[in-house]
């Protein structure tokens, strides 16, 4: 160390400040990290989501046959073919039935299931897995099942031999559009495709559901069960039934594989994708009808699925609801 002399005392030089460096490749490093992870999504969700979008769009306004490059411009004749099929309308009328009655029905097993489930002492883990695994099932395997094996409309199916044991005569499921009898195959293959997934949503939040409310609740005199489930239980669950009910609704419209697999030589339920498939991919190959139709059926999920959100107050702050 250098000294000084200042009046014949020696002193010690003052020390170099030395400068410090701003530690820019740490954060160097985590931008490059971020982009690394979310970089390969990011350029998947853009090819395979939004320029499939755009690209539909933009065919929806050309005279599209046979071919996805046309340069014949139409304007909106397309969107005047697709709301001119009375095939098309009535798949859209049709499946706004269904849509109201899958929905409810989905939503109270789904949340019966979790207040069962949630109520037990042992073996939750089980039969949370049990009822979720359904889930994991392919809809064209579930439906091929319950064609061929449950609803198969002879003798040997499952559902004909138990109302054999009742002296039923056997019944056709799936060729018969009168009465509508495939509409308890279908409502029954989605509600055991569905229930599972949204149990597990409604098991989360009642979890989450404070136990003092209850406590509080059975100190004011609340009895256990409706009361307690109706003041309590309900208004907690009410952001993911909004949730539920947003994503039932738009799984609804969006019902193809079962509908597909169980009627596809049949002319009656058909839903709204399976009109736009034929238009699309049928004989005339016609990608401009198809595209302007997958563009009016998405603006009816978001009028719907907006419409409900407003009915059941998804967004609103606490203090105004």
């Amino acid at each position: 160390m250098s000294t000084t002399t200042t009046r014949g005392v020696a002193q010690p030089a003052p020390a170099k400040v030395s400068k410090t460096r701003p530690r820019r490749g740490l954060r160097a490093s985590s931008t490059f990290n971020f982009w690394l992870f979310t970089g390969p999504f990011l350029i998947g969700l853009i090819i395979f989501v939004f320029v499939p979008i755009g690209w539909s769009i933009w065919l929806s306004f050309f005279e599209a046959r046979f071919t996805v490059t046309p340069s014949d411009f139409v304007g909106f004749e397309n969107y005047k073919q697709v709301l001119t099929d009375a095939d098309f309308r009535g798949s859209l009328v049709t499946f706004t039935v269904f849509a109201a009655f899958i929905v409810p029905a989905t939503w109270a097993l789904s949340l019966g299931l979790a207040l069962l489930v949630n109520r037990l002492r042992f073996m939750r883990a089980f039969f949370r897995s049990v009822f979720f695994l359904p889930t994991a099932v392919s809809y064209v395997a579930a439906s091929l099942i319950w064609k061929m094996s449950l609803f198969n409309g002879v003798r040997f199916g499952l559902a004909n031999t138990v109302l054999g044991w009742f002296g039923i005569e056997n019944i056709a499921w799936l060729s018969n559009p009168d009465p509508p009898w495939y509409w308890l195959v279908i409502v029954t293959v989605r509600l055991w495709l569905q229930s599972g997934f949204y149990m597990i949503l409604f098991i989360a939040a009642l979890q989450n559901i404070p136990r003092e409310l209850y406590e509080a609740a059975s100190l004011d005199g609340a009895k256990p069960g409706w009361q307690t489930f109706r003041h309590i239980t309900l208004p907690q669950l009410r952001a993911t039934s909004t949730a539920v009910i947003l994503l039932l609704l738009v799984a609804a419209y969006q019902a193809f594989d079962e509908f597909f697999n169980l009627l596809s030589k049949a002319t009656w339920g058909q839903p709204p994708l399976v009109e736009l498939y034929k238009m699309a991919l049928g004989e005339n190959q016609n990608y401009g009808a198809g595209s302007a139709g997958a563009v009016v059926l998405t603006l009816l999920i978001c009028v719907v699925t907006l419409l409900q959100g407003k009915i059941m107050g998804f967004g609103r702050g606490e203090e105004s609801k």
